[in-house]
C-alpha cells in the first residue's frame, strides 16, 4: 500500500441496545417507521432484529438505517395480504461504528 493510502472501514466500536417500540400497523405492503434511539449516529452501521419471541406472522424487517442524529428508521414488510401491526416490545440493535470514513467501496 502506497504510504499516502488511510485505511478507512475498521470497526472502531461495536455495541448493541434493547430499546422498546411500538411500531404502527402495515397496512400495504411495507411501511417506513421512525423510533428515537438517542446516541446513535447517522454514519453508524445498524442491523436490527425483534427480541421479544417470534414477531407478527407476516411482517418482516427488511432495511434500517440512522436517518438523523438519535433516529432509526425501520422498513417492515408485510407479506401476509392483510394489516398487520410489527410486535411491540424489545427490538435489539446492533451498531457498527467505522474508523475513518468514508468506508471503501473495495474489500482490498
Amino acid at each position: 500500500m502506497p504510504s499516502t493510502t488511510i485505511l478507512r472501514g475498521n470497526v472502531k466500536d461495536y455495541f448493541v441496545c434493547n430499546p422498546s417500540f411500538t411500531p404502527s400497523a402495515v397496512t400495504g405492503t411495507a411501511s417506513t417507521q421512525t423510533f428515537s434511539v438517542p446516541g446513535l449516529l447517522t454514519t453508524d452501521i445498524t442491523n436490527v432484529s425483534y427480541n421479544g419471541g417470534a414477531q407478527t406472522a407476516g411482517i418482516i424487517i427488511t432495511n434500517d438505517y440512522v436517518s438523523a442524529a438519535g433516529v432509526l428508521t425501520i422498513q417492515f414488510a408485510n407479506v401476509s395480504g392483510s394489516s398487520a401491526t410489527p410486535a411491540a416490545g424489545n427490538y435489539l440493535i446492533e451498531v457498527l461504528r467505522t474508523d475513518g470514513l468514508p468506508i471503501p467501496v473495495n474489500a482490498g
